[in-house]
């Protein structure tokens, strides 16, 4: 069982997760097993996301384990799919009573054998009065199915148009793991509003670190609904902000009588839109910073960029942790110091897409293509610096212009 995993404080939990348990047969095929071994090592990993779901203050989380097409696979398997599900059954069953948690069945129960359809019936009662934590374990289920038979059901039962709804609450998270990216019709009335995180990882390697991400990533989403969503801070000029850090990157550019910290005052402002006032307070730890980077005093760069970040979060009053986000700007700018330009491009470009997502509230997705701009401008940056030529300053400036109007559009 995973032990505890914390998450930043601040951090946004969905309320309801659906996971389709993806990939259990090609992480065993991969390794020379049987199919049924795969769904024995995916058993293990989703009672360890069970577990820490509850531990991250998920309320409900809902598995699909057995699709309504599952049926077509061999019968070998699915009988031992079966079995592992009734061990399944009665080890959750205490873990329940432990923690107060409910079982609820989605699907049909009437193809599977008796003796499983019995134990479900059996948990799904036992468990019928708890309510801080909500299993719900798809089994013999598929959307368009549940839909028809619920129509069905209406029509038998006479019920009047009026007394017609769907009380139950809505997933905010959908994850997939194996890397296929659809829903394949899990929830469909459901998940309208649902963010959707697609995982690589088959799911006997999806681990609660991995779990722990998604909800990052979830975090970092402005969920509209719709509505409006304005970022009143964020009305920079790429053009103007990109030619303000290029200036004090190249320090001989900044004009004559100019301070550095008036000019990295006056990026701030255009940058984040704070105040004047704010601005001279938060780029003294900035400059400081850069001052201990330089010395490759990372450490202590770390320190003075969490006080920096510490004084914009409470401006512009976004949900980032500063000690987080200033230990990956200055993993970042250490990375961009390898004059390797692969070894840049490998290991830069993630962490500039984390710093990214978490600084301006928005996913991965969304902010990788801002980071690979961020790293081209850097590669330039450094070749400039090596001395290759001006021409690359210009190209250093373009990538910045380019990346500041890809964050623009993210968060305007």
């Amino acid at each position: 069982m995973a032990g505890e995993i914390l998450l930043p404080e601040g951090t946004n939990v969905p309320n309801h997760i659906a996971i389709i348990l993806d990939g259990n047969r090609r992480w065993a095929r991969a390794r020379g097993l049987h199919p049924w071994q795969g769904h024995k090592a995916g058993y293990k990993a989703v009672k360890e996301l069970a577990h820490v779901s509850k531990q991250f203050g998920i309320h409900t989380f809902t598995i699909w384990a057995f699709s309504t097409e599952n049926w077509d696979r061999p019968k070998e398997e699915i009988n031992e799919l079966f079995k592992l599900l009734k061990k399944g059954l009665r080890d959750f069953e205490k873990e329940c009573h432990k923690n107060r948690t409910r079982l609820i069945h989605l699907g049909r129960k009437d193809r599977f054998p008796k003796e499983l359809s019995d134990e479900i019936v059996r948990v799904e009662s036992a468990t019928r009065e708890y309510d801080e934590h909500i299993i719900n374990l798809a089994l013999d289920y598929g959307g368009r199915d549940e839909i028809l038979r619920a129509v069905r059901k209406i029509v038998e039962d006479g019920v009047t148009p009026n007394k017609i709804d769907q009380p139950y609450p809505y997933p905010d998270l959908f994850i997939r793991t194996s890397g296929e990216q659809r829903t394949s019709g899990l929830l469909p009335w459901q998940m309208t509003y649902a963010e959707y995180f697609f995982a690589t990882e088959h799911l006997p390697d999806f681990t609660p670190e991995k779990l722990k991400d998604a909800i990052l990533d979830f975090s970092r989403r402005r969920r509209r609904f719709g509505g409006n969503d304005t970022v009143e801070h964020f009305k920079f000029d790429p053009k103007i902000t990109a030619n303000l850090e290029l200036s004090w990157w190249r320090l001989s550019k900044i004009p004559d009588g100019v301070r550095f910290k008036d000019y990295a005052m006056k990026h701030l402002c255009e940058q984040y839109g704070i105040s004047k006032e704010l601005a001279k307070e938060a780029v003294k730890y900035f400059v400081e910073a850069i001052i201990e980077e330089k010395d490759d005093k990372w450490d202590l760069a770390k320190d003075k960029m969490r006080e920096f970040y510490g004084l914009i979060k409470d401006e512009i009053k976004l949900a980032f942790e500063p000690k987080i986000v200033a230990s990956m700007e200055v993993d970042f700018n250490r990375k961009m110091r390898n004059k390797d330009s692969m070894a840049i491009a490998s290991d830069a470009e993630a962490l500039a897409t984390e710093h990214l997502a978490e600084v301006y509230r928005i996913s991965l997705l969304q902010a990788a293509k801002a980071a690979h701009l961020r790293v081209l401008a850097g590669v330039e940056k450094n070749l400039a610096l090596a001395g290759m030529g001006e021409e690359h300053w210009k190209k250093a400036e373009d990538y910045l212009h380019m990346y500041y109007s890809a964050i623009k559009e993210r968060v305007a």
